[in-house]
């Protein structure tokens, strides 16, 4: 037999036996989570999958578990249009923000009144010049959808899908305006950054919740997560503040295991085979006379 029947001859042993694994699996009860992951990481590692394929499908399996909360962008960082705007006050913030959709409101931000698209801007402008501009909010909302913070992401994902929407309003147990998300927001939780010509430098690292409970980027800069919270964690040896994290773990931790660093409890939210992405952080109590910053790893 030749090198290269020898080397074809063991590849398909190598795929028959995944596929196999794979069959154990969809026969008879189903397995747990952990089981499918491990199989999948083992076919990455025989390089049967690639290492792009199985983030995706691991982001796939985080986002069933995630919620609206942990990606939204926070009432405080929205970008809103008032009903009663001039077309000169508008332009200019469309221009800015380069978003192509932006929530309309009334008196405050929690009165959501309608969406604007800022493609229906454009005949305005061509058709009206100098100051015979005039501009009609309402005959150009389109209607606003709304969800609950507790929203799961997969189930958004499918109405976004379904009702070809592209935006939604977070509200709270309350009612109010807590946020906004967009299918954008949703997608890059499963294949990554999306960036366009658009795209900034995104400085919105932090999201604080009511609760006490904040979601973190990993790529926070450990400057402005000491910032945020008036802490001194040192950036010494890492940038970021899922670099320190990660080497408070010890390893590439998984969803839902936690470690203390500091006074802060940092649990993983969302990661994948190779980094860690979001992370839930709360502010624990410990003996303040006691310096010496420490960590204590924690399983899901």
């Amino acid at each position: 037999m030749s090198d290269d029947q020898t080397i074809s001859a063991s590849k398909d042993v190598k795929t028959k036996s995944w596929l196999g694994k794979i069959g154990q699996l969809l026969q008879g009860d189903p397995q747990d989570r952990e089981q499918l992951l491990d199989v999948l990481r083992e076919a990455q590692q025989k390089e049967l999958l690639d290492g792009e394929a199985l983030a995706m499908i691991e982001g796939v399996m985080q986002v069933s578990e995630m919620q609206v909360r942990d990606i939204m962008i926070p009432r405080s960082q929205m970008v809103v249009v008032d009903l009663g705007a001039s077309p000169e006050k508008i332009l200019p913030v469309v221009i800015a923000s380069a978003h192509s959709r932006f929530p309309v409101v009334g008196e405050s931000r929690d009165e959501v009144l309608g969406i604007l698209l800022a493609k229906d801007l454009l005949p305005m402008f061509v058709q009206q010049t100098g100051d015979d501009m005039r501009l009609n909010m309402r005959d150009l909302l389109r209607p606003a959808v709304f969800v609950p913070e507790s929203k799961r992401l997969n189930v958004l994902l499918n109405e976004f899908r379904a009702n070809r929407n592209h935006m939604a309003i977070v509200v709270d147990e309350y009612g109010g305006v807590a946020g906004l998300v967009t299918i954008e927001d949703v997608l890059e939780q499963i294949v990554g950054e999306i960036e366009d010509e658009h795209d900034f430098e995104d400085d919105l690292y932090i999201l604080d919740h009511k609760d006490g409970q904040h979601i973190v980027k990993a790529i926070t800069p450990v400057e402005n997560f000491n910032e945020h919270f008036g802490t001194d964690l040192s950036d010494g040896e890492f940038d970021t503040i899922g670099g320190l994290v990660m080497n408070a773990f010890g390893h590439l931790p998984k969803k839902d295991e936690s470690v203390e660093l500091k006074d802060f409890l940092f649990k993983v939210v969302r990661a994948d085979n190779r980094r860690v992405h979001l992370m839930q952080v709360t502010r624990i109590e410990v003996d303040k006379t006691d310096e010496v910053q420490h960590a204590r790893v924690t399983s899901a």
